[in-house]
């Protein structure tokens, strides 16, 4: 191996203070240390134009680990800011661990505008007033929900991202009579995360739909690729192509879920993810997931996976009435807590191996 063509990575700790992440994030960018790995990240060392390397993993468990240059990061938190309109001296506030793309944005976001985010991972007391603030879903249930400190955070700020998973529209118009302004946005770790907002692409990137309808991304937000997988990452015109299926409407993308969330139910096809948004109308205080296990007799089965209580018998039939027949769940589950794949994706395939082994 040509070692001159190679940097150092080293796997920064999740528990640092955002002071000495700063410090060590500039090192990266600069060049002046090495490249810094968050997350589940094996590699030792990375190719020299990469600054920042992100482990990840999909719904098949594989490891990927993404390698940023310093270009494609400074563009992704320059453009942010800029829809934004955060200017210097904007405080955001970090709530996310730092093991994903969305928190490390978050930090060099505040560094564009001369400022440090406040840190409220492991906060005690009354959550501050801050500008802006990024979250998952989840997160933003729990402020309807539950946590009135973190509600009260959530409105002060003039903006929050809402990503890393769906969010659906009767969550989305919840918050927003609740006085939160949400700004929806779409990414995934290879496109560093949220680069959509509210359906508009930002500055420097583009979007469109392929031929099989899947969502396509391409511009200056790409990362480098996969460090280590020789896997292609993107096409010969330059699209990353995700797995999921969009759609755009009057110039915005309109996320229509995932290509496999599609399952084949006595023999017609039914979206976990129209389920899940369904239920949300009808039940917004419902925090809950769609999924299937192999079935001989449907070929597969939905089920549903419920945190808390609720009447199971209504669930039901509201959603044979609403989706038909085959949109009766087979199974219903009470938890309490759903299994998370990153920090806001249900983990539907830890939910199929929970029922199959029981």
């Amino acid at each position: 191996m040509d070692m001159s063509s190679q940097r150092e990575l080293l796997r920064a700790s999740p528990a640092s203070e955002i002071p000495q992440l700063a410090v060590e994030i500039t090192a990266a960018l600069v060049g002046t240390g090495p490249a810094l790995g968050f997350g589940d990240v094996g590699s030792k060392v990375a190719p020299k134009n990469i600054a920042i390397v992100i482990g990840t993993s999909g719904s098949t468990g594989l490891s990927k680990e993404v390698g940023f240059t310093r270009t494609s990061l400074l563009a992704s938190a320059q453009a942010s800011n800029s829809f934004l309109g955060a200017h210097i001296g904007a405080q955001w506030s970090l709530l996310l661990p730092v093991t994903h793309i969305a928190a490390v944005n978050v930090i060099i976001r505040s560094m564009e505008v001369g400022t440090l985010p406040v840190d409220l991972r492991n906060f005690d007391g009354d959550y501050p007033a801050v500008d802006f603030t990024s979250i998952v879903p989840t997160q933003l249930f729990r402020a309807l929900n539950s946590d009135e400190r973190l509600l009260r955070h959530l409105q002060s700020a003039t903006a929050v991202l809402v990503g890393g998973a769906a969010l659906t529209s009767s969550l989305r118009t919840q918050a927003n009579n609740a006085g939160i302004n949400t700004i929806e946005t779409y990414g995934m770790t290879e496109t560093c995360g949220g680069c959509i907002y509210n359906g508009e692409a930002l500055d420097g990137v583009d979007f469109a739909i392929s031929d099989h309808g899947l969502i396509q991304i391409r511009g200056s937000v790409l990362a480098h690729g996969y460090i280590n997988s020789a896997s292609t990452f993107h096409d010969h015109d330059g699209w990353f192509i995700s797995n999921d299926r969009g759609e755009i409407i009057d110039g915005r993308l309109h996320v229509l879920g995932r290509a496999d969330d599609v399952i084949i139910t006595g023999g017609e096809n039914l979206s976990l993810t129209a389920v899940e948004a369904t239920l949300s109308v009808r039940y917004p205080e419902l925090e809950c997931a769609a999924f299937a296990i192999k079935d001989p007799q449907w070929g597969q089965a939905l089920h549903l996976a419920i945190v808390g209580h609720a009447n199971l018998t209504e669930i039901s039939h509201y959603l044979e009435a609403a989706l038909g027949e085959i949109a009766k769940p087979k199974g219903i589950h009470l938890l309490d807590s759903l299994p998370l794949l990153g920090i806001g994706k249900v983990n539907r395939l830890a939910l199929a191996e929970m029922v199959e082994h029981e």
